[in-house]
């Protein structure tokens, strides 16, 4: 027996119908982190995460946000990548960090937000600034990040877009851990055009849908997680000419006739994830 269906039948004697329930159910129904060595395994978007470890709620430099989603753990690579550059980022102008969604207690997909943060390696950001004061529970629950775009979403707002995001974004994306930094395209085109001077950093940053409240921060596979699958390299350049351009070009003209729509893609189920991480679901 293949040690892909030897874990899968395992598995399913555990938990009936695994096989065919969304693994995002599974993985969202784990409250605590797998007891096993501590590894990030698979892709990005398609793997989870074994001895993870927690980012506290609260450090000198940072303060975790939506306690109640249980998203604040990671790759002790990227708790301790977090907790570095929070120290940091007073220097930069930057009061600290208000950390959004990372990964859950053993990684895999989500039921809501993301299709990525499957692995430990995966931070959000806020771009809203840390106060000088420590959120009560409840505030970190409803107070809303703010969004950095102008009314047209084709700009930053230059009243809430500052020296001060500059600064940090520019600060995350020259750490080595870092493989990629994704923003909105307008807050991209704003990078751009500020930048001076040694602009390697911009090539890391790359624009994504959304992404106009937070950044999303993603580290390379760290040492301890050899069957983690590594970001591919960005492209050459800083990103800012035709491929940030392309994010503008208008939409394509809409078919004269409707087109069927296209059915959703299928659920990731465990047959889909690394064979590794039956074994990391099942863990006590």
């Amino acid at each position: 027996m293949s040690c892909r269906l030897a874990v899968l039948f395992l598995l399913a004697a555990v938990l009936p119908a695994a096989a065919e329930t969304p693994a995002k159910q599974l993985f969202g129904a784990v409250a605590d982190p797998a007891p096993l060595s501590a590894r990030s395994i698979g892709a990005y978007a398609r793997g989870c995460l074994a001895g993870a470890a927690l980012l506290p709620v609260n450090g000198p430099t940072w303060q975790v946000m939506r306690l109640s989603r249980n998203r604040n753990w990671g790759n002790p690579a990227l708790v301790s990548f977090l907790e570095h550059l929070a120290a940091k980022a007073p220097a930069a102008g930057w009061n600290g960090l208000l950390v959004g969604d990372m990964s859950q207690p053993r990684g895999g997909p989500m039921a809501s937000g993301h299709a990525s943060h499957q692995i430990g390696l995966d931070a959000d950001i806020w771009l809203t600034p840390m106060p000088k004061r420590e959120f009560s529970y409840d505030e970190r629950e409803r107070v809303s990040a703010v969004s950095m775009l102008a009314p047209n979403t084709l700009t930053v707002d230059p009243k809430k877009f500052s020296d001060r995001q500059f600064n940090i974004i520019r600060l995350t994306a020259k750490q080595p851990e870092v493989e990629r930094i994704f923003v909105n395209r307008a807050i991209k085109k704003a990078l751009c055009e500020q930048a001076t001077g040694d602009r390697r950093w911009l090539s890391k940053v790359r624009p994504w849908w959304g992404h106009d409240y937070h950044f999303h921060v993603r580290i390379a596979c760290p040492r301890n997680s050899p069957t983690c699958k590594p970001q591919t390299e960005p492209p050459s350049g800083d990103g800012c000419g035709a491929e940030l351009q392309s994010w503008y070009a208008p939409p394509p003209p809409k078919p004269t006739k409707p087109s069927k729509p296209k059915p959703p893609p299928p659920e990731i189920t465990l047959k889909d994830l690394p064979p590794e991480c039956s074994q990391v679901l099942v863990a006590k």
